[in-house]
């Protein structure tokens, strides 16, 4: 009988079994295995792959070619056997392990030693990040399920061609009207807006009033501001594997912050500028030619006439919406980005 290894959310493997059960009802579903959370196996009378990935409460499944002891060698052995007649000689391959419970060796032994025997087998290539086949072996204490899919169905963060948005953000600088009033809300929103600058990891962030503000509410905004900034700074992290820059924080008045940056290119956003489609070319070569781009926000009060004379270029990324203050940053630095995201695309077709 075909058994077909199902991978889904922790806490949905029950969930993920009725569904199976709802359209092949003969399948025979173990769902958490051993105790192991996140896992079905799935035995049916007939090759159901097909109908089993079209399942939304599955995450991953792949039809188990080999069921070998949880042995190095035997786990080695049986993936060169299946791969034999399954992966050419021209095709680019790699090993991809999970091991669940204790033994003497770590997922990267099994790697190592399936991928050397896999290799010998079938002479095709090693290739760790775009391979054409994947050999998958998923370790269950004393069993070892294997599979081969084909390197389209992993899906990953990058792929060749891919376009990276980071150097396009370090060239963003914010100037941002701060919220100001209760110092609860001005907490709350500095808090806000503090992620969303430290999520996109901008060249700067600039509080700049564009007149008097009182202390207290300015110093709940800033306080929720690096609040904000830290916390997400914090995952980062722990979750990327590059290194991650903390976004510089600074404070001035925006009447001397355009003075300041005369002869950059400024980019203001307003409910009276263009919408941003119809001005993308010019958005594109500002921020495709420039070492550093501002961008001007409001808040509670938008730009003020004056220094919307001063801009190089007035955008609107929502017409019709008065974007709140603490989703107007992600808005705008998203619709930016993905204006110019579209023109690099569509200069390489």
């Amino acid at each position: 009988m075909p058994i077909f290894f199902v991978k889904t959310l922790k806490e949905l493997e029950r969930v993920a079994a009725s569904a199976i059960r709802e359209i092949i009802p003969s399948a025979k579903c173990i769902p958490r295995p051993h105790g192991y959370k996140g896992i079905v196996l799935v035995e049916t009378e007939e090759d159901v792959l097909s109908e089993l990935k079209e399942i939304p409460e599955i995450e991953k499944v792949f039809k188990v070619l080999a069921v070998s002891p949880a042995d190095l060698k035997d786990i080695a052995e049986s993936a060169a056997e299946i791969a034999k007649e399954r992966i050419a000689r021209d095709e680019s391959f790699a090993v991809r392990t999970t091991r669940r419970g204790r033994h003497s060796y770590t997922s990267l032994d099994v790697n190592v030693a399936a991928g050397a025997a896999v290799q010998k087998a079938t002479g095709a290539p090693v290739n760790l990040t775009y391979p054409d086949k994947i050999v998958l072996i998923e370790i269950i204490d004393e069993k070892a399920y294997i599979g081969v899919i084909d390197g389209k169905e992993e899906l990953k963060k990058k792929y060749p061609g891919k376009p990276e948005v980071l150097s396009l953000l370090r060239k963003i600088s914010i100037a941002q009207i701060p919220y100001t009033g209760p110092l609860s809300a001005a907490k709350n929103l500095g808090l806000r807006i503090g992620r969303a600058v430290q999520t996109f990891e901008l060249r700067e962030y600039v509080v700049a009033p564009i007149k008097p503000v009182e202390v207290e509410e300015l110093n709940a905004f800033l306080s929720g501001l690096l609040e904000g900034v830290n916390s997400r700074l914090e995952i980062q992290r722990k979750s990327y594997a590059r290194e991650v820059r903390a976004v510089p924080l600074k404070l001035q008045d925006m009447y001397q912050f355009i003075r300041d940056r005369r002869g950059e290119p400024i980019i203001a956003t307003s409910t009276r500028g263009k919408v941003i489609t119809e001005v993308e070319d010019s958005l594109y070569e500002i921020v495709a030619k420039s070492k550093r781009v501002n961008v001007l926000v409001g808040a509670r009060e938008g730009i003020p006439t004056g220094i919307l004379k001063q801009a190089s270029l007035i955008i609107d990324v929502a017409p019709g919406i008065t974007l709140s203050t603490d989703t107007a940053l992600p808005a705008i630095v998203s619709a930016i980005i993905l204006t110019v995201l579209r023109k690099i695309t569509s200069s390489k077709e």
